[in-house]
């Protein structure tokens, strides 16, 4: 069974390399298709439907390309569909989703001092809460407000921000974090599945069947995909927060989120306007590195407290194995020599000041919630204690590894 166990951090490992190289490539096309847009400028020689050109040097060749609002009068031989990206990155994220937060519930999903709830009414609200906020945002976007897209912005930050706080209501910091970021993200491939690709399909059969295609479809599209735009840099933030507890351990993380997500807007405007040669918003950077002031004042703030020495009552399922495993208290007794200096509430080792990546490990509980995280990263391998400072023996980490593995018996 302990292989299994590596076997599944291996697979979680590769799922995460592979949701990264696809979101990579999303964002990079989403970035360059909009500072194209962006950029491109009239020319007297622009053929009939060309909205405007652009030309470019890259890798040493100049590239000429052309915008056709609608499409050109003719369908070319090859054309070129960007949508991959936005699917594989979505499908990757789900998969990894399930293979951290489903799988690895009990630790990661569910707050039991928040609401307790089974695992499996936990991810029934994690599985929910992909889908709720699109069906609301794609009723506002159909609605009048199309034609209102600053108020259409707004209701959607508010929505954002209510989604957030609701979250926050039932999930681990980190989980809510990376929850609304996953949300987001679902706004925006869906955006991309169900509106912008289904739009170009139908301008291209109005070409191939010679009819002439309407300039809605490329507007409803336009939309969106301006919305996309926005929205990529508070999820790169909110999909990087698991590793910095100061973003997600804190009580008003939902707050430091729905800065994020303004820090995103500022930022993009900047850029925005600079490819679009419209000016140079640099009041944009004193509003952008005051909301990033603000975000690390809330961090300061009741930071969360997973609870008192004494919660052995508490565990269940796996942990509740774990802790009742023979060879449990030695290594309790050593993970509090090597470890719990620095994995505490109050860390007391110099230059440490918050536990790392937000992992306690002072109490019979902590151990026991934590038991695959120490296997791994201080039985199979060395990695912990970093570069061994506590001086972690070989028979110690044998303990671990003989620990874990009779549990799984």
């Amino acid at each position: 069974m302990f292989e299994l166990v590596m076997m599944w951090d291996w697979l979680g490992f590769a799922v995460r390399w592979l949701h990264v190289i696809t979101a990579i490539a999303w964002i990079g096309s989403s970035f360059y298709f909009i500072a194209l847009d962006l950029g491109l400028r009239k020319a007297e020689d622009l053929p009939v439907g060309a909205h405007g050109e652009e030309w470019q040097v890259h890798g040493g060749g100049f590239y000429h390309i052309r915008k056709y609002l609608v499409a050109p009068a003719e369908m070319p031989d090859h054309l070129t569909w960007f949508k991959w990206e936005s699917y594989m990155t979505w499908l990757s994220g789900a998969a990894l989703l399930m293979i951290v937060y489903w799988a690895g519930g009990e630790l990661y999903l569910i707050d039991q001092a928040k609401a307790e709830l089974e695992l499996w009414q936990g991810i029934a609200i994690s599985a929910a809460s992909l889908s709720v906020g699109w069906l609301i945002y794609d009723r506002l976007c159909k609605s009048g407000l199309a034609e209102q897209p600053t108020l259409l912005m707004v209701l959607l930050f508010v929505l954002l921000v209510v989604m957030g706080w609701a979250l926050n209501q039932v999930f681990t910091g980190r989980a809510m974090m990376l929850h609304l970021g996953a949300f987001t993200a679902t706004i925006m491939t869906a955006n991309v599945f169900f509106i912008i690709m289904p739009n170009q399909r139908i301008v291209v059969a109005d070409l191939q069947a010679g009819r002439t295609p309407d300039s809605k479809y490329g507007k409803i599209a336009k939309l969106r995909s301006t919305h996309n735009n926005y929205l990529t840099l508070p999820v790169i933030f909110l999909m990087l927060s698991n590793h910095y507890p100061l973003a997600f351990a804190s009580q008003y993380n939902w707050l430091i989120a729905a800065l994020v997500f303004l820090m995103g807007v500022t930022i993009r405007h900047y850029f925005n306007t600079r490819h679009a040669r419209t000016g140079d918003p640099t009041w944009t950077w004193l509003v952008t590195a005051l909301l990033f002031l603000g975000i690390i004042i809330l961090s300061t703030f009741g930071l969360e407290n997973e609870g008192d020495e004494d919660q052995q009552a508490k565990l269940t399922g796996t942990a509740l194995v774990m802790a009742q495993t023979e060879g449990f208290e030695e290594v309790h007794e050593m993970i509090m020599g090597r470890c719990s200096m620095c994995h505490a509430r109050e860390p007391f080792y110099d230059g440490i000041r918050r536990a790392p990546k937000g992992v306690l490990l002072e109490s019979e509980t902590d151990v026991a919630r934590q038991a695959e995280a120490i296997f791994l990263h201080a039985g199979v391998t060395d990695a912990m204690p970093p570069a061994n400072v506590t001086f972690m023996e070989p028979e110690d980490r044998a303990a671990i590894r003989r620990w874990f593995r009779a549990a799984q018996m």
